[in-house]
């Protein structure tokens, strides 16, 4: 059985679990609007700056609930992987045969949060992903060199979603045999004009890793920081009323 991260400091914070976390772009961000971030991911993450776990997610989730250690936290982040339905999988690359063998984890993650009975937050990039989208959040919303649309469901609690701001250009590279410049940089891939690691982290708000795989997986921290001090002031309403 999976051990629950250690409690080695002082829980004045609430405390955050960040699942499929990757290097820790989600993590930062709910750490800079208030909560105490654990991690847990199957791969090694050693540029992960929180506390962490290394293992199978819903494995993890699921022994947290059977213990009831999973009442330590106030808000469960998950960022399970999306090649099953991001549209470059189920779409442009189905020709070429990609795409099938990939599990949808979604459903089981959302069935887990659920029974745990804590709000979460599950996020998947937009395409054909299968989760409520009670958030659509945008680099441009937070000012960044980044796009990077990425959708969120809400389970357990609710806000306003932020209004959509136009975007003033285009992503800089190269698009058919054609070079494009713009104010944003690609978050993906490392051809075609693809961003410096010096750029990419200047546009994503990131400087921990220096990892291109882990920054362009990465959720500007951005996002989470105006999703956990959204949180945080819908439960201090709640409990006021």
């Amino acid at each position: 059985m999976a051990q629950p991260m250690p409690l080695t400091r002082a829980d004045s914070k609430p405390r955050l679990l960040d699942l499929f976390s990757c290097a820790g772009g989600a993590a930062a961000g709910y750490a800079h609007a208030g909560f105490a971030v654990d991690g847990c991911d199957i791969a090694d993450r050693p540029n992960y700056p929180f506390p962490y776990h290394r293992g199978d997610a819903l494995e993890y989730l699921a022994d947290l609930i059977t213990t009831g250690d999973i009442n330590r936290y106030t808000l469960v982040h998950a960022s399970p992987p999306c090649q099953h339905g991001c549209a470059l999988t189920v779409g442009t690359n189905a020709s070429q045969g990609w795409g099938g063998t990939h599990v949808d984890l979604v459903a089981p993650t959302r069935e887990l949060l659920n029974k745990a009975g804590l709000p979460y937050v599950i996020e998947q990039p937009n395409g054909r992903a299968k989760i409520r989208k009670d958030l659509t959040l945008c680099g441009e919303m937070f000012h960044l060199g980044v796009i990077r649309h990425r959708n969120f469901e809400l389970g357990g609690w609710t806000t306003a979603c932020p209004v959509h701001v136009p975007h003033r250009g285009r992503v800089r590279g190269w698009r058919h045999g054609r070079f494009y410049d713009g104010p944003y940089v690609a978050a993906y891939g490392s051809g075609g004009g693809k961003p410096t690691i010096v750029e990419l982290q200047a546009a994503m708000g990131i400087t921990w890793t220096e990892v291109r795989e882990e920054l362009t997986e990465a959720i500007p921290p951005a996002y989470t920081e105006w999703i956990g001090r959204a949180h945080l002031a819908t439960h201090a309403l709640g409990a006021a009323a």
